[in-house]
């Protein structure tokens, strides 16, 4: 077991981390010392499951304008079918947030904590019997969840909020991904699964989504997933299928992302959208921050392997409440 504290850094660290990270893609070219054959797995390890749910005739994805968080949360989930269908009376639902920095809510670098919140209480109105709410921040885990405003409004609306210290970690079987990676036990045991990205702007891969979301739910060695971006967050969509994506564009952090800390980067777009298909939530949320999801390596390699579509054209937008 490894201890989730040794990831944490800061932003100066990171940098320096990222830097040399790109040093050594350089020098492996394609990046085989990073990734290996999908079909290659160790005997030892745990299986990552399939947390989605078939829904015939569902949609895949819907957004909800003009609202406070926590309507829009519940007119596009409603739009999605509600959240009975999608949990079952006595589930565990792990729901993921981006808890990743030391922020305020107005910051826009983590995910709203309303928006959270109002995940919680839908998870637990249609039965769920526990409600874990958790992430690997990078910054401080108890002042990240402190000061984002999730760990306050996560707890009072019923889940159990668990920072990266008392996180424990297993070996699981990562396909195409690094070697020796481990994830969140919670995640492992957990019989459905929400992940909710906010939308920002991310210096190397121009956007950090749902997709570059399951970082936070990996330990040691995450970081070298960065010598080659665009296919490790493809192999990480491709790996973690979670029963929905929930895209919190309450606040969009438009610039000097992922961390931010300027007002002057942060745009109120007061959005929300529900999905079960994780490549067209991560291009509806794209296409907030003025990108073509085409033109975005990670969204072109995830749909090209069948992970989803990215047709933005397929959100069925609710309009202004």
């Amino acid at each position: 077991m490894s201890d989730p504290s040794a990831l944490m850094v800061t932003r100066r660290e990171a940098l320096l981390r990222l830097t040399s990270t790109a040093v050594a893609a350089a020098a492996v070219g394609t990046g085989i010392a990073v990734f290996h054959d999908r079909r290659t797995v160790s005997a030892s390890a745990a299986t990552i499951p399939d947390w989605r749910v078939p829904l015939p005739g569902a949609g895949s994805a819907a957004a909800a304008r003009g609202g406070e968080p926590t309507a829009n949360v519940r007119r596009a989930v409603a739009a999605m079918g509600g959240m009975d269908r999608f949990i079952r009376k006595g589930d565990t639902v792990l729901v993921k947030p981006n808890v990743g920095w030391d922020r305020l809510p107005e910051q826009a670098a983590n995910t709203d904590p309303q928006v959270v919140a109002e995940i919680v209480r839908l998870c637990r109105a249609a039965g769920a019997r526990r409600v874990v709410v958790t992430d690997i921040s990078c910054n401080d885990p108890r002042r990240c969840f402190a000061r984002s405003g999730i760990e306050a409004a996560a707890t009072a609306a019923g889940a159990e909020v668990i920072e990266a210290r008392r996180l424990r970690l297993l070996a699981a079987a990562l396909p195409g991904l690094s070697a020796g990676l481990e994830v969140i036990e919670e995640l492992l045991r957990a019989d459905r699964v929400i992940n909710v990205p906010v939308v920002k702007h991310h210096s190397l891969s121009h956007v950090t989504l749902g997709m570059k979301n399951w970082l936070g739910v990996l330990g040691k060695g995450r970081n070298r997933l960065h010598q080659d971006i665009n296919r490790a967050l493809a192999e990480l969509g491709a790996t973690f299928r979670p029963t929905l994506t929930v895209v919190d564009a309450t606040r969009v952090l438009a610039a000097n992302g992922p961390v931010g800390g300027s007002l002057a980067d942060v745009l109120p777009v007061g959005a929300v959208l529900a999905a079960t298909d994780p490549v067209l939530a991560d291009a509806w949320g794209a296409s907030l921050l003025g990108h073509k999801p085409a033109d975005l390596g990670f969204i072109a390699e995830a749909e090209r392997r069948g992970v989803g579509r990215a047709d933005v054209r397929l959100v069925k937008e609710l309009g202004m409440a």
